[in-house]
């Protein structure tokens, strides 16, 4: 059952790129709209069980201000997907696991192993290759400023995920530290609106079904799922279960928008997906909690 629950969340944010490639709206109104359209919902679920929810105020607070590296994190994300793709723009951000891992040597002096530095070295090497290296059958209106801008998501997902396991140390149920973060996230895109020429509140009616689908299907649905499940999964089911979200992304985009990578760009893809795994097996993004195992760009 834990298994099931953890892959239905999973798949479920697999769709996260499709539903914000539909919506065609700018980056931030993307975020800014899934961040609402959550909050409501996110609110009734954890009203129905805040009698478990004992945190303390400032637990909450860091939820809230992990909401807002999240916010910079689809940010990027988004322009990232306009830019190379719902398949390339989502395996990228998966870095982040690289960026887990310098910050536990910096600020716990967890010095990785020797295994662990060649694998993020062969993961770095995978997403310079799914930039295409500026050949013209590279896959992306401006694949290189595309991956770029991935491999910037993946390290403010990083922020994001030190900063929420911070506020979720006695591991209550997800909604309300979901919640939390869900609105730093809202307030996270208004501060951002600057950065964003094309910010609307004006959305188009279809392009609000798609953007309610995202909140719901994703920021609801998959995290709660994913949330309450992966805690209790061993660390290697944990790494193949999350693996599955890249790779179901990639095969959306080729379904739903005819997404064909080029050859240097599939091996660099095969590349990031096989290091990430190898380092999340190894336990160096979260040996010590298992909370931290989500995936990037979702």
């Amino acid at each position: 059952m834990i298994h099931l629950l953890a892959l239905t969340g999973v798949l479920s944010i697999s769709f996260s790129a499709v539903l914000i490639r539909l919506a065609d709206v700018s980056p931030v109104t993307a975020t800014f709209y899934r961040a609402v359209d959550a909050i409501p919902v996110l609110a009734v679920i954890w009203l129905i069980g805040c009698r478990r929810d004992n945190r303390r105020r400032r637990a909450r607070l860091l939820a809230f201000v992990s909401g807002l590296f999240l916010a910079v994190d689809l940010n990027l994300w988004h322009e990232s997907i306009a830019l190379v793709g719902a398949g390339l723009g989502t395996v990228i951000p998966n870095v982040q696991i690289v960026f887990v891992a310098l910050a536990a040597w910096l600020q716990h002096g967890e010095r990785p192993r020797a295994r662990t530095m060649v694998m993020i070295g062969v993961v770095l090497a995978g997403v310079v290759l799914t930039s295409g290296l500026a050949r013209s059958d590279a896959y992306g209106t401006r694949p290189v400023a595309g991956v770029a801008l991935g491999v910037a998501a993946g390290l403010a997902y990083a922020i994001f995920l030190i900063v929420f396991r911070a506020s979720n140390r006695g591991l209550v149920p997800p909604a309300g530290p979901l919640l939390d973060a869900t609105v730093g996230m809202a307030a996270g895109a208004l501060l951002s609106v600057g950065f964003d020429p094309e910010f609307t509140l004006a959305v188009s009616r279809q392009a609000h079904l798609w953007l309610l689908a995202l909140a719901i299907v994703s920021q609801v649905v998959g995290w709660l799922l994913i949330a309450t499940a992966l805690p209790r999964l061993p660390a290697i089911a944990t790494s193949v279960m999350l693996l599955i979200q890249p790779v179901f992304a990639i095969l959306w985009g080729v379904l739903f928008f005819n997404e064909r990578q080029s050859v240097l760009q599939w091996i660099g893809s095969a590349i990031v997906l096989a290091g990430v795994a190898s380092l999340s097996m190894s336990g160096v993004a979260s040996a010590d909690s298992p909370n931290d195992r989500r995936p990037g760009g979702s």
